[in-house]
């Protein structure tokens, strides 16, 4: 199977509303993992897309007056255009309406009706659903009567589906855990998932006839697939099964599936049971969020919470926008998003931070050495140590996917620099011509400190890291440079001419 190549996943979207700040937090932490992987040298693929089945949908549109596919047609453009002021870099964007989807899920679902093990049987449900989650729920699992989730009114329905039969792969899902714990994180997820494995397995519907909108089962076109069957296989149709088997051998199993916890149950025991099936390895990982909240709620359309991430970028930009975010909260944890917390973060961070370092040191090297990088005989100051360690941790957070983590030990070095120069006063030693040597190895120190940070923030931050690239003056491509090589001290060429551009992070008001 496949290990060559870093293959991480957002969650499919649905594309029946616009997108708010809840689905862009999910994007832009995997982007962020995407981009480190790049930097570290791995060939990577991220993918991301859109879930456009289902009965939701259908109902979306009917409400619109329009037909299912014209208009999802309409509404999946709206996802891509807030990726892109996101920069977030996939390397594919798969639609579930599209031919070699529609392929794949019909090989997967004939793959797991022809293993001779009568995994798809036809039955007859009768249960409380969720349009919204597409999922059925017992009375116990209701809150007040409504869908723990979304917090809406569930539908009795009653018809006949085919199912698959889950209950059989209890102890070889249990078995796969087992053998790697590792292939469910946080820790808090897997406990939940292996609770939920352990409480006993529910076989469930994998097909509807009460409405049109889907894939029809191969063997009984009467029937159109049920969504985690279809969405939860666009994983694979992306990475080349049914199309490419040379390059799924490559690129599966995915490393890491990216996805909030309210889908953790479909993620972490249909999809892996369902590969199984059809004789295909589970992912490596899938690793579950939290929700962002405001004001003690979820992230949510439907209570009014759902912020259009437009809202912040034009305030705050992307470079900020995508930091905060990541910095703020816990990765795995629940998190609450304030406007006034983005700006306190942005204003100590980026602009008093980062910022300021920046422009301190470009005004300094243009005023004292008409903006070119003096040579050094050396400089005894310890950043070079403090630095290393940061890489370190930093790498060893990223592993972790501890983001926010990983983001602090860069700031310390950002913390570090700016206290450098406190302690030593370059624009005192200017003043004694006697002391140019001194000045010299200061600045020096200063400014490959901002190379070495322009690298490591690139992967959250890339416009921002871009320019200060460019302020620096350095030749060599910033999407060439390779980690860890790419942060060892001396990289920085004597000679070089930086220039004092725009602040890369200006302050912001209340």
């Amino acid at each position: 199977m496949g290990r060559d190549v870093f293959y991480i996943t957002t969650p499919i979207y649905y594309p029946n509303d616009v997108p708010h700040i809840g689905h862009a937090y999910n994007a832009v932490a995997t982007d962020f993992i995407a981009r480190y992987h790049r930097l570290r040298g791995e060939e990577v693929f991220h993918l991301t897309g859109t879930d456009e089945h289902g009965l939701k949908i259908q109902r979306a549109a009917e409400a619109a007056g329009m037909e299912p596919k014209a208009w999802v047609d309409q509404m999946e453009p709206r996802w891509r255009e807030v990726w892109a002021r996101l920069d977030i870099a996939y390397d594919d964007y798969i639609r579930t309406t599209e031919p070699r989807h529609v392929t794949a899920v019909q090989r997967m679902l004939r793959a797991v009706h022809d293993n001779g093990r009568d995994d798809i049987y036809l039955g007859l449900y009768e249960g409380l659903y969720c349009v919204s989650c597409e999922l059925y729920y017992t009375e116990d699992e209701l809150i007040d009567g409504k869908c723990p989730i979304h917090g809406r009114p569930v539908e009795h329905v009653r018809e006949e589906n085919y199912f698959f039969r889950l209950s059989a792969y209890t102890d070889r899902l249990l078995a796969w855990y087992g053998e790697d714990p590792s292939r469910i994180e946080p820790e808090t997820r897997r406990n939940e998932v292996l609770s939920l494995i352990r409480g006993g397995l529910q076989d469930f519907s994998i097909s509807r006839t009460n409405f049109d909108w889907g894939i029809p089962l191969p063997w009984d076109p009467n029937h159109v697939c049920y969504v985690w069957f279809d969405a939860l296989t666009n994983y694979i149709t992306a990475a080349g099964y049914g199309s490419d088997e040379g390059r799924f051998a490559r690129v599966w199993p995915a490393n890491i599936h990216l996805i909030g916890k309210d889908i953790l149950r479909q993620h972490a025991v249909y999809w892996p049971a369902m590969l199984m099936a059809g004789g295909v390895e589970p992912p490596r990982q899938v690793w579950a969020h939290g929700f962002l909240t405001v004001g003690g709620k979820k992230m949510s359309k439907s209570n009014a919470t759902g912020i259009h991430p437009f809202e912040l970028l034009d305030h705050f930009g992307v470079d900020s926008y995508r930091y905060y975010f990541m910095r703020e909260i816990q990765f795995g944890q629940d998190g609450s998003f304030s406007w006034e917390s983005m700006v306190d973060r942005h204003n100590a961070d980026l602009a008093n931070g980062l910022g300021n370092l920046a422009s301190r040191v470009l005004a300094m090297l243009g005023s004292y050495f008409d903006g070119v990088v003096p040579a050094t005989p050396g400089d005894d100051s310890d950043l070079p140590k403090v630095i290393e360690e940061s890489r370190r941790r930093y790498d060893e957070l990223m592993g972790t996917l501890a983001l926010g983590s990983a983001l602090t030990a860069v700031w310390d070095i950002v913390g570090r620099a700016n206290q450098y120069l406190v302690e030593r006063e370059p624009w005192k030693i200017a003043k004694d011509d006697g002391r140019r040597d001194e000045l010299a190895a200061v600045l020096y120190t200063a400014a490959e400190t901002l190379r070495i940070l322009a690298v490591l923030i690139s992967p959250i931050m890339p416009n921002a890291a871009a320019a200060l690239w460019t302020q620096l003056g350095i030749g060599e491509p910033l999407d060439a440079q390779r980690l860890p090589h790419a942060a060892r001290w001396g990289g920085l060429a004597p000679g070089t001419r930086t220039s004092k551009g725009d602040a890369l992070f200006p302050r912001l008001d209340s």
